[in-house]
Protein backbone atom coordinates (compact mmCIF):
# COMPACT_ATOMS: atom_id res chain seq x y z
CA UNK A 1 0.00 0.00 0.00
CA UNK A 2 1.45 3.68 -1.06
CA UNK A 3 1.70 5.99 1.73
CA UNK A 4 -0.90 8.99 2.05
CA UNK A 5 0.16 12.38 1.98
CA UNK A 6 -3.08 14.33 3.21
CA UNK A 7 -1.54 18.05 1.72
CA UNK A 8 -2.02 18.83 -1.67
CA UNK A 9 1.04 18.74 -3.48
CA UNK A 10 2.16 21.98 -5.90
CA UNK A 11 4.04 20.59 -9.02
CA UNK A 12 4.98 22.21 -12.39
CA UNK A 13 3.43 19.64 -14.82
CA UNK A 14 1.37 16.19 -15.08
CA UNK A 15 4.88 14.15 -15.49
CA UNK A 16 5.57 15.37 -11.99
CA UNK A 17 2.26 14.24 -10.94
CA UNK A 18 2.55 11.28 -12.28
CA UNK A 19 5.76 10.51 -11.02
CA UNK A 20 4.29 11.02 -7.18
CA UNK A 21 1.29 8.95 -7.80
CA UNK A 22 3.37 5.93 -8.89
CA UNK A 23 4.62 6.15 -5.37
CA UNK A 24 2.49 7.97 -3.15
CA UNK A 25 -1.18 8.61 -2.77
CA UNK A 26 -1.67 12.11 -3.16
CA UNK A 27 -3.52 14.93 -5.32
CA UNK A 28 -1.66 17.55 -7.11
CA UNK A 29 -2.19 21.12 -8.60
CA UNK A 30 -0.06 21.37 -11.61
CA UNK A 31 1.31 25.26 -12.10
CA UNK A 32 1.74 24.12 -15.58
CA UNK A 33 4.63 26.81 -16.16
CA UNK A 34 6.15 29.33 -14.13
CA UNK A 35 3.94 31.79 -14.96
CA UNK A 36 1.28 30.87 -12.23
CA UNK A 37 -1.93 31.64 -13.36
CA UNK A 38 -4.46 33.76 -10.58
CA UNK A 39 -6.56 30.48 -11.19
CA UNK A 40 -3.84 27.92 -9.86
CA UNK A 41 -3.23 30.77 -6.94
CA UNK A 42 -6.90 30.53 -6.06
CA UNK A 43 -6.78 27.06 -5.54
CA UNK A 44 -3.85 27.01 -3.44
CA UNK A 45 -5.37 29.30 -1.33
CA UNK A 46 -8.28 26.58 -1.18
CA UNK A 47 -6.11 23.82 -0.78
CA UNK A 48 -4.08 25.35 1.90
CA UNK A 49 -7.57 26.34 4.29
CA UNK A 50 -8.46 22.51 3.21
CA UNK A 51 -5.96 20.02 3.65
CA UNK A 52 -2.63 21.93 3.84
CA UNK A 53 -0.10 22.39 0.43
CA UNK A 54 3.20 21.47 0.36
CA UNK A 55 5.09 23.16 -2.74
CA UNK A 56 7.56 20.80 -4.57
CA UNK A 57 9.22 22.11 -7.69
CA UNK A 58 12.15 21.35 -9.84
CA UNK A 59 15.11 22.41 -7.93
CA UNK A 60 15.99 24.96 -10.83
CA UNK A 61 15.41 28.69 -11.90
CA UNK A 62 11.60 28.10 -13.17
CA UNK A 63 11.26 26.04 -10.36
CA UNK A 64 12.21 28.53 -7.77
CA UNK A 65 10.61 31.31 -9.32
CA UNK A 66 6.74 29.27 -8.99
CA UNK A 67 7.79 28.61 -5.42
CA UNK A 68 8.75 32.32 -4.65
CA UNK A 69 5.21 33.40 -6.55
CA UNK A 70 3.09 30.84 -4.67
CA UNK A 71 5.09 31.73 -1.02
CA UNK A 72 4.52 35.24 -1.76
CA UNK A 73 0.55 35.16 -2.56
CA UNK A 74 -0.51 32.01 -0.12
CA UNK A 75 2.13 32.46 2.86
CA UNK A 76 2.64 29.62 5.27
CA UNK A 77 2.80 26.74 2.66
CA UNK A 78 5.20 24.04 3.39
CA UNK A 79 7.97 23.53 1.16
CA UNK A 80 9.68 20.00 -0.26
CA UNK A 81 13.17 20.14 -1.76
CA UNK A 82 15.12 17.54 -4.07
CA UNK A 83 19.19 18.14 -4.22
CA UNK A 84 20.04 18.72 -7.85
CA UNK A 85 21.99 15.82 -8.33
CA UNK A 86 18.44 13.75 -7.49
CA UNK A 87 16.10 14.87 -9.84
CA UNK A 88 18.82 14.91 -12.92
CA UNK A 89 17.80 12.67 -16.03
CA UNK A 90 21.72 12.18 -17.19
CA UNK A 91 20.74 10.87 -20.44
CA UNK A 92 18.58 13.83 -21.46
CA UNK A 93 20.28 16.34 -19.43
CA UNK A 94 17.10 17.59 -17.81
CA UNK A 95 16.42 18.28 -14.20
CA UNK A 96 12.83 17.43 -12.76
CA UNK A 97 11.14 16.08 -10.16
CA UNK A 98 9.45 13.29 -12.00
CA UNK A 99 13.72 11.93 -12.76
CA UNK A 100 13.88 11.58 -8.61
CA UNK A 101 13.86 7.72 -7.27
CA UNK A 102 10.41 6.78 -5.68
CA UNK A 103 12.33 6.86 -2.29
CA UNK A 104 13.72 10.65 -2.82
CA UNK A 105 10.62 12.01 -3.87
CA UNK A 106 8.91 10.34 -0.64
CA UNK A 107 11.90 11.41 1.56
CA UNK A 108 11.64 15.14 0.71
CA UNK A 109 8.05 15.13 0.70
CA UNK A 110 8.18 13.67 4.18
CA UNK A 111 11.16 16.56 5.38
CA UNK A 112 8.63 19.54 4.06
CA UNK A 113 8.94 22.63 6.31
CA UNK A 114 6.55 25.55 6.81
CA UNK A 115 8.04 28.76 5.59
CA UNK A 116 7.22 32.00 7.33
CA UNK A 117 7.06 35.57 6.17
CA UNK A 118 6.78 36.98 9.28
CA UNK A 119 9.44 39.40 10.43
CA UNK A 120 11.05 37.66 13.23
CA UNK A 121 15.06 37.71 14.03
CA UNK A 122 17.10 34.30 13.67
CA UNK A 123 20.04 33.66 15.63
CA UNK A 124 21.87 33.24 12.22
CA UNK A 125 23.79 36.44 10.81
CA UNK A 126 24.88 37.50 7.97
CA UNK A 127 28.17 37.82 9.81
CA UNK A 128 27.69 33.51 10.65
CA UNK A 129 27.23 32.82 6.92
CA UNK A 130 30.95 34.87 5.91
CA UNK A 131 32.56 33.35 9.20
CA UNK A 132 31.27 29.99 7.64
CA UNK A 133 32.52 30.65 4.20
CA UNK A 134 28.85 30.39 2.07
CA UNK A 135 28.87 33.80 0.87
CA UNK A 136 32.71 34.17 -1.03
CA UNK A 137 35.51 32.03 -1.88
CA UNK A 138 36.49 28.76 -3.28
CA UNK A 139 33.73 25.72 -2.38
CA UNK A 140 31.47 28.48 -1.05
CA UNK A 141 28.31 27.13 -3.76
CA UNK A 142 29.02 23.68 -2.96
CA UNK A 143 29.22 24.32 0.68
CA UNK A 144 25.66 26.51 0.24
CA UNK A 145 24.51 23.06 -2.15
CA UNK A 146 25.24 20.82 0.55
CA UNK A 147 23.66 22.91 3.48
CA UNK A 148 20.48 23.13 1.50
CA UNK A 149 20.82 19.51 1.67
CA UNK A 150 21.41 18.74 4.97
CA UNK A 151 18.71 21.18 6.14
CA UNK A 152 16.19 20.48 3.87
CA UNK A 153 15.65 23.90 2.54
CA UNK A 154 16.84 23.82 -1.03
CA UNK A 155 20.02 25.54 -2.50
CA UNK A 156 20.49 29.15 -2.16
CA UNK A 157 22.40 31.53 -3.94
CA UNK A 158 24.63 34.20 -1.67
CA UNK A 159 22.22 36.59 -1.89
CA UNK A 160 18.85 34.92 -0.56
CA UNK A 161 20.57 32.23 1.70
CA UNK A 162 19.87 34.37 4.66
CA UNK A 163 16.77 34.98 4.10
CA UNK A 164 16.39 31.06 2.99
CA UNK A 165 17.53 30.21 6.89
CA UNK A 166 15.19 32.62 8.29
CA UNK A 167 12.12 31.83 6.45
CA UNK A 168 12.44 28.23 7.62
CA UNK A 169 13.29 28.84 11.07
CA UNK A 170 16.65 26.86 11.19
CA UNK A 171 17.66 27.29 14.59
CA UNK A 172 21.52 28.45 15.11
CA UNK A 173 22.10 24.82 16.27
CA UNK A 174 20.81 23.27 13.15
CA UNK A 175 23.32 25.76 11.19
CA UNK A 176 26.09 24.55 13.29
CA UNK A 177 25.39 21.14 13.01
CA UNK A 178 25.00 21.17 9.52
CA UNK A 179 28.47 23.01 9.16
CA UNK A 180 30.25 20.20 11.34
CA UNK A 181 28.90 17.52 9.19
CA UNK A 182 29.91 19.52 5.92
CA UNK A 183 33.46 19.75 7.78
CA UNK A 184 33.50 16.12 8.00
CA UNK A 185 32.73 15.40 5.00
CA UNK A 186 35.47 17.93 3.45
CA UNK A 187 37.88 16.21 5.77
CA UNK A 188 36.70 12.72 4.73
CA UNK A 189 37.03 13.77 1.20
CA UNK A 190 40.67 15.02 1.27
Amino acid sequence: MKPYIKEMIVVEGKSDTNALQKTIDCDTIETNGSAVSNSVIQQVKLAKERRGVIVFTDPDFPGEKIRKTIDQAVPGCKHAFLPKEAAIDVRKKKVGVEHASNEDLYNALKEAKPSYTTEETTLITQSDLITAGLLAGKGSKQKRERLGVLLKIGYSNGKQLLKRLQQFRVTKKEFITALQQIEREQQHDE
